[in-house]
């Protein structure tokens, strides 16, 4: 029984100090800085329709892809979000929405810093645009 209790008492101090940890560095994260989009991707139209066959490819590569930092409904609140070193913005923001598409596509793609590119991982420029299409379902 003592053994017991010195378990549950060592467990209980590890979740805090987790609980704790997880809190400061969310704290120590810094804000973006702008991004740096160039004037041909800023001019980009949407290759695809925004039908539900876009989105819904857009949402799976969503799930596969980027919701574990961005979160489930792109609050950037994921999993991994709070072990990053920039704080992750929110997909629901009104300045982000404000973004053409291709500004968001040039982000998805090319990518910076902690933002991987997906270049290579989402090569079908549908797909893409796909993803571009789910992520401003999420305003």
């Amino acid at each position: 029984m003592k053994n017991l209790n010195v378990f549950l008492k060592s467990l209980s101090v590890l979740v805090f100090l987790f609980a704790l940890s997880s809190y400061v560095s969310a704290q120590d994260q810094k804000n973006p800085a702008a991004w740096t989009i160039p004037a041909k991707y800023k001019a980009m139209k949407n290759a695809a329709s925004g039908d539900a066959a876009s989105i819904n490819v857009g949402k799976m590569l969503y799930a596969k892809h980027c919701k574990s930092c961005h979160g489930g409904t792109g609050l950037g609140d994921g999993a991994k979000a709070s072990s990053m070193k920039t704080k992750i913005g929110s997909f629901k923001d009104a300045k982000f929405q404000a973004q053409t598409d291709g500004e968001i596509y040039y982000q998805v793609v090319i990518g910076r810093d902690e933002m991987p590119a997906f270049d290579k991982k989402v090569a079908e420029e549908d797909d893409r645009w796909g993803l571009v299409n789910f992520v401003r379902t999420l305003k």
